[in-house]
């Protein structure tokens, strides 16, 4: 539908192509971003493997294990979403979408339950509190400053996430958007499956590697 295309563009299809590579390169910056983060982790885990052991020990499994869950199915949620859009079933899609940042919100409030919960046991961002007066094995500190740091940058990516399909979700309601031009969904569904993919590689890290070769 020509009213549906920018001036700039020929046709929708055109259009598409521009904004799916857009958003490519912007998720190629995203992956430069959390890999130095990864590489920082990595090298100090490589120093202080006894330390990281014990954070990942004193972690709280449950709530990364259900969270990691909760990501997963609210990534099938959307990409359901933007498959039943190109079918033109835009109210379905709605619901679909709608879930899933409903799934997104949930991911939040279980994370900040777990914040909450180190709070209480004396762990704090930097490495200060009780917990550290009491478990002073080198690299502890680290380990506590890069989950802060790490997850507390991938809650905002979440967060982010869920004002996008906020938005997004307006459009397939208001049928703004639909199997004529289904691209900005399927954008927005590769941001949120980003986010899930970066939480695959922080469960691991932060809930389950143990264990070291001296």
């Amino acid at each position: 539908m020509r009213e549906h295309v920018a001036g700039h563009f020929e046709d929708i299809e055109k259009q598409a192509h521009a904004a799916r590579f857009g958003m490519w390169v912007f998720l190629g910056t995203e992956v430069l971003f959390f890999s130095g983060l990864f590489a920082l982790y990595i090298g100090y885990r490589i120093e202080h493997p006894r330390g990281f052991d014990v954070g990942v020990e004193h972690n709280t499994l449950v709530y990364g294990s259900v969270n990691t869950a909760v990501l997963l199915v609210s990534s099938y949620f959307v990409a359901l979403g933007v498959h039943e859009l190109r079918l033109g079933r835009n109210r379905l899609s709605a619901w679909l979408v709608g879930l899933t940042i409903l799934l997104g919100l949930a991911f939040l409030g279980i994370k900040t339950a777990e914040y909450l919960h180190h709070f209480a046991d004396g762990i704090y961002p930097g490495g200060t509190g009780r917990f550290f007066e009491e478990h002073t094995d080198p690299g502890l500190k680290m380990f506590f400053t890069l989950y802060f740091c790490m997850t507390g940058l991938h809650a905002i990516h979440v967060l982010v996430g869920c004002g996008v399909l906020s938005f997004l979700l307006y459009k397939v309601a208001t049928r703004s958007i639909g199997a004529w031009a289904p691209h900005p969904l399927a954008i927005g569904a590769i941001y949120w499956h980003l986010v899930d993919v970066i939480w695959i590689f922080l469960w691991p890290l932060f809930y389950l590697v143990t264990g070291h070769v001296r």
